[in-house]
């Protein structure tokens, strides 16, 4: 387990206690008074993220006392794992910096990621607007009319990229549960998938079920998709969509199943950093709740194709401290599943392009044009044996890139 998870967990589940003070309220409203909280987004703009993290800043203040504004900054980068550092290590403590992260971070620490530097317990946990499911879909045409047939006939799944949970999920229930998927790569993403889905190229996709209602809601409600199964234990509530969990058979899939879906079932998470005062975390806590509640706030939720599903932050804590407490031989076996399915290989090719200032780095191969993404901390970069930005890599340099993949993070970029 992560170091960073040795935490004692009653000072975790200190930070979920109420305060009822008048003289707090009175001291939140002299210090949010003219004030203005900058709300962290950790993806680029536009995306499901971008859009409730907005949303929200518009409407929250209105439920804090001394009515602060609100002012969006994105900060993307390694996954959302640069805002995560910085919400954790750098942003004032006082309750005037919150933000929206991704619900891989308690993962993503969990599974010793090089370039994570935060402990999700020790973030104080405000709410989620949503809660999604993860589901796998095909088409009404496809010979798989329902999970089980998943043992006896193949299903062509579109992939989004190595290392994406709408590329990993078929993969790990194949391997995990002998599913008949079969996985086809090159969409650089779930709209490319769906897109792909509608010239028959493949069957299906696995992806969250609020973002593909968002954006085919017409697919459901005329029947032209069918969504096979959810990836967590519960079915989805309110619909006849049975859980993957009817096809486990052993506990081994079960914990490692479990521990691969729990992510979902954080949400999509806002926080504050660590040491802010339990009263302060109390007020945020309240004003995100009255928020949910709000006719205004969910009427403009619904014009977005957003519908809100909310999550209490002292919920998503007890679900945050559940993750934490998976046992090490899950977690192992799991890092060691996905490694296995997501194999790094290294290739020599010569650079085409770049875009978005070295971001994205081009090559040709088989006569495709192939783009490998480059991250600031989690990409190695180096020109010449010395150690480089991904600014510098320039078209007409011979590279050796180690990646999972098209539209992969490289691993190592070398040049000369």
């Amino acid at each position: 387990m992560n170091k960073l998870f040795c935490s004692v967990i009653t000072i975790a589940l200190a930070s979920g206690v109420m305060s009822t003070n008048p003289a707090s309220a009175a001291s939140d409203a002299d210090f949010y008074k003219d004030k203005t909280i900058t709300f962290i987004i950790g993806s680029s703009p536009g995306g499901n993220y971008d859009a409730w993290a907005r949303l929200i800043g518009r409407n929250m203040g209105r439920f804090i006392p001394g009515k602060p504004n609100f002012i969006a900054k994105n900060m993307p980068g390694a996954g959302h794992i640069k805002a995560s550092n910085y919400l954790f290590n750098i942003a004032a403590k006082d309750g005037s910096v919150i933000g929206t992260i991704s619900r891989n971070m308690p993962t993503r620490a969990l599974l010793n990621h090089p370039a994570v530097k935060f402990d999700p317990v020790k973030f104080r946990w405000i709410g989620s607007p949503e809660l999604s499911n993860r589901v796998c879909i095909v088409m009404k045409e496809s010979k798989i009319k329902k999970g089980a047939d998943l043992f006896t006939h193949q299903a062509l799944m579109g992939g989004a990229g190595a290392g994406t949970a709408v590329s990993t999920t078929p993969n790990v229930l194949r391997t995990l549960l002998g599913m008949k998927f079969k996985l086809i790569e090159g969409y650089k993403s779930a709209t490319d998938v769906s897109l792909a889905m509608e010239r028959g190229e493949v069957e299906g996709i696995c992806q969250s079920y609020g973002a593909f209602k968002a954006g085919h809601p017409d697919w459901l409600k005329s029947g032209r998709v069918r969504v096979l199964f959810n990836l967590e234990p519960n079915p989805i509530a309110g619909t006849n969509i049975p859980s993957v969990f009817e096809h486990v058979k052993t506990d081994e899939q079960r914990k490692i199943l479990s521990f691969y879906s729990s992510n979902i079932e954080i949400g999509r998470p806002t926080v504050a950093p660590p040491g802010i005062s339990s009263t302060r975390l109390n007020t945020l806590r309240r004003a995100f709740d009255a928020t949910m509640g709000d006719a205004k706030f969910i009427a403009a939720a619904k014009k977005q194709g957003l519908k809100v599903s909310p999550l209490t932050g002292e919920e998503q804590e007890k679900r945050v401290l559940a993750l934490a407490a998976t046992d090490p031989v899950t977690v192992k076996k799991t890092e060691a599943m996905l490694n296995r399915l997501n194999p790094s290989f290294t290739e020599t090719v010569k650079v085409t392009g770049t875009k978005r200032k070295g971001r994205r780095v081009l090559f040709m191969k088989k006569g495709k044009s192939i783009t490998i993404k480059v991250s600031k901390s989690r990409t190695k970069v180096s020109i010449g044996g010395k150690k480089s930005k991904r600014s510098k890599i320039k078209a007409g340099m011979m590279c050796k890139i180690t990646h999972l993949g098209p539209n992969s993070r490289a691993k190592k970029i070398a040049c000369k």
